[in-house]
């Protein structure tokens, strides 16, 4: 899956700059997984993160996307990034795995406690866009490039400031 992403971000993977190829050798896949489960502990996350749980998406079999829901935000994911981040693979774009992908999210989200997350995009994104909004995501203004969305996890009302009201 990887691969298909031909050298792009793949975002919500966890997946490092350089780290591409060293993943091929299964030892060093093995920690990188065990790694990815670290961040989600309260504990085990590394310097400058906040504890996220990462997923993969699987149709039929193989994996043909990422999501990461991340717990808590830090100014830099405030700006680029919010609670969740999902990629799907080139190919099997288009056929509502990203919407699916998000509404997985959602419901870890909902059961970190999180009543509404903050999605980020590109602004030109029209795909992610469309995949946000249709989640329910209201729009929460643009910074540095990165469009903002808060989007409900169980249903409560967000106003544009990310405010959650009651259900």
């Amino acid at each position: 899956m990887v691969d298909a992403f031909a050298g792009e971000e793949v975002h919500g993977s966890g997946l490092r700059p350089g780290e591409r190829t060293s993943l091929r050798d299964p030892h060093r896949f093995g920690l990188w997984v065990e790694w990815l489960v670290d961040q989600e502990g309260p504990h085990g996350w590394s310097p400058g993160r906040v504890p996220s749980s990462y997923r993969w998406v699987l149709v039929g079999g193989w994996v043909v996307g990422t999501i990461a829901v991340r717990h808590a935000l830090n100014e830099g994911l405030v700006v680029r990034g919010g609670h969740v981040g999902y990629a799907v693979a080139p190919g099997s774009r288009r056929r509502g795995v990203a919407s699916a992908a998000l509404r997985s999210a959602l419901g870890i989200a909902a059961r970190r406690g999180l009543g509404a997350v903050l999605l980020t995009c590109e602004v030109d994104n029209l795909a992610s866009t469309r995949t946000i909004v249709g989640a329910g995501g209201r729009p929460a203004g643009i910074r540095d490039g990165s469009a903002r969305y808060w989007v409900p996890t169980r249903g409560p009302r967000v106003t544009q400031d990310g405010t959650v009201g009651g259900a």
